[in-house]
């Protein structure tokens, strides 16, 4: 089948790398311009611009959708359908109504639930205990076209953003090569069950000490690996990657040490303690508990700010 793709990050590439596989003709691929990354903000290719040129795919970087010239340029291909997934640009209607199949697109959360930007992050945060992927005909709004498929898959009590990311990513791959041989019927959404994925925004990952313990551990997991979950302490920002809940103690301020050993350093929240498993001082490496204390010590009785 004739494909034009639009997508930018290694969730769209894993969808890119099995229409390909499947042998299916990708006739242009699209996606978002060179960003600054790194240290050194240097411009860097996305997951998608890398497996194109590997793949020598024809290959556009547009800042926009909407120039008319691009739409004949796409037009002029004759592509049945065009593929999206996380992309990061709104797709115009003029290109929605483009290939005789319409624009379909992956999206990591189960319709009408999490719609927008953050889907992963979102369901993580709120506690639920399973998300998916669902393959849905594109329309003018934000994720409201008509649903094809979706499966479900379990959150597990230690997934991280990047590990749930890796489970979808694979999933919608799969349901895509799945939607274009099955051509299943469109069902449409639930508008009285949506709920809204917001973007993340960095002061998001602030820990609020006096929440409570299962609240602060899904708010680790949920931006780890981005923008990773933070607190102060003497003036120095200490990241969090890797925690659990642990036992209450009674007592104890919110944000204080109680214990801090090679099995962790443990602190009061507003309901129950929390085991942080891996810190990183700024500047520093993620580390273990053990070799984290071995270079900076940290006392039972400290405070971390709120």
């Amino acid at each position: 089948m004739k494909i034009i793709f639009a997508g930018t990050p290694a969730f769209a590439a894993a969808a890119l790398a099995a229409l390909l596989d499947g042998g299916h003709d990708v006739v242009h691929v699209l996606t978002q311009p060179d960003r600054p990354a790194g240290r050194g903000q240097k411009p860097q290719a996305s997951a998608v611009k890398q497996l194109a040129l590997a793949r020598q795919l024809a290959l556009s970087q547009p800042a926009t959708l909407k120039d008319p010239a691009l739409t004949a340029q796409l037009a002029d291909l004759y592509a049945e359908v065009m593929v999206v997934a996380a992309y990061g640009l709104m797709i115009p209607e003029s290109l929605l109504r483009l290939p005789p199949r319409g624009c379909l697109n992956i999206h990591a959360s189960l319709l009408p639930r999490w719609r927008g930007a953050a889907p992963i992050q979102r369901a993580l945060l709120a506690g639920d205990v399973e998300t998916g992927v669902t393959i849905m005909q594109m329309d003018a709004g934000l994720d409201t076209g008509a649903m094809l498929l979706a499966q479900a898959v379990t959150i597990a009590a230690d997934d991280n953003a990047q590990t749930l990311h890796d489970k979808l990513a694979g999933l919608g791959a799969q349901l895509l090569l799945r939607t274009l041989q099955e051509q299943p019927q469109p069902v449409q959404q639930d508008n009285a069950n949506a709920t809204y994925a917001a973007k993340i925004s960095r002061s998001e990952a602030h820990i609020d000490w006096t929440r409570p313990a299962v609240e602060i551990d899904r708010l680790i997991r949920a931006f780890n690996p981005a923008p990773g979950a933070y607190t102060t302490w003497n003036g120095q920002t200490l990241k969090i990657w890797r925690a659990e809940p642990a036992p209450a103690i009674s007592g104890t301020v919110a944000g204080t040490v109680v214990q801090a050993d090679t099995h962790g350093v443990v602190v009061a929240t507003g309901a129950g303690t929390i085991r942080l498993l891996e810190l990183q001082r700024a500047g520093g490496k993620r580390l273990a508990p053990r070799q984290f204390l071995a270079g900076t010590p940290i006392d039972a009785g400290t405070r971390f700010e709120a």
